[in-house]
This record gives C-alpha cells, sequence and structure tokens, in this order.
C-alpha cells in the first residue's frame, strides 16, 4: 500500500515514501511558504505516488502530542487526499536523521533534514506495522 509520511514543520515539511510496505525512501521536502501552498505541493506529492495513505509524525506521550495531532488533522484536510491518517511516535526522529546525515549534506535548511526524518518515522510506522501482523494467526 503506498503510503507518505510527513514530518510537519513549521518552515520545511519532510517527506517519505514506501511504495510496498517494505521498502522507505526520502523525498524532496516541501519549503513552507503557507500552509495552502504546502498542502497543494504535499497533494502534489500524493498523486504523482498513488498516495493510500499518510502517516504524520507526533510526539506520543509528550505535552505536545494534542497539539501536534490537530495540526496533522489540519494538514491532512488541507490536503485533501481521500485516504486514511495514521500517527507514529517522532521522539527523536530530527536527532536520529542529524546523526545519519552527519559529515555528509552540507547546507542543512534545504528540507533533506527533515525527509530524514520523515524516513525515520515511515520506518518505524511500517516495523510497528510488521509487528502487529505478526501476532495474527492464519487460519
Amino acid at each position: 500500500m503506498p503510503t507518505l509520511a510527513i514530518d510537519l514543520g513549521l518552515k520545511r515539511i519532510g517527506l517519505a515514501y514506501s511504495p510496498d510496505d517494505k521498502i522507505a525512501l526520502p523525498l524532496g521536502a516541501v519549503i513552507r511558504v503557507n500552509r495552502d501552498q504546502a498542502a497543494k505541493a504535499a497533494l502534489g506529492v500524493a498523486k504523482a505516488y498513488n498516495i493510500d495513505r499518510i502517516v504524520f509524525g507526533v510526539p506520543i506521550g509528550g505535552s505536545s502530542e494534542e497539539a501536534m495531532r490537530r495540526r496533522a488533522a489540519h494538514f491532512a484536510a488541507l490536503i485533501g487526499l481521500d485516504a486514511p491518517v495514521f500517527y507514529e511516535d517522532e521522539t527523536n526522529s530530527s536527532q536520529e536523521a542529524a546523526t545519519l546525515a552527519a559529515g555528509r549534506l552540507g547546507k542543512t535548511k534545504d528540507g533533506r533534514l527533515d525527509s530524514l526524518a520523515a524516513l525515520i518515522i515511515l520506518e518505524r510506522f511500517l516495523e510497528r506495522k510488521c509487528a502487529d501482523l505478526s501476532g495474527l494467526k492464519l487460519v
């Protein structure tokens, strides 16, 4: 199932894509000018990749979880894609992305770190989804 992961930020929106629940790839980030422009850009990506579901990174269990869920739900509504929305824990994803990219990226305000964070969020979602399915018994 084609999946788009979004690391929603105020300046940049990181994106990552999985065509099949096995492979996860970072995409180019959206540099946010305003929310309508950013939603239109995200919709363009979603259509280009035939996205069937969206995963937003939120700080699960953190003090800002509810506010981030509301922001993500609002952004999903602005995108306007008829697809289910999921939330995955984004805790430390930006720090992990910075560690992965250490010494490899010169300019860090171009969105590549944000898309790496979206990639980490997507990988967590796919790993959890596979772990949840592994408990199922086939009849």
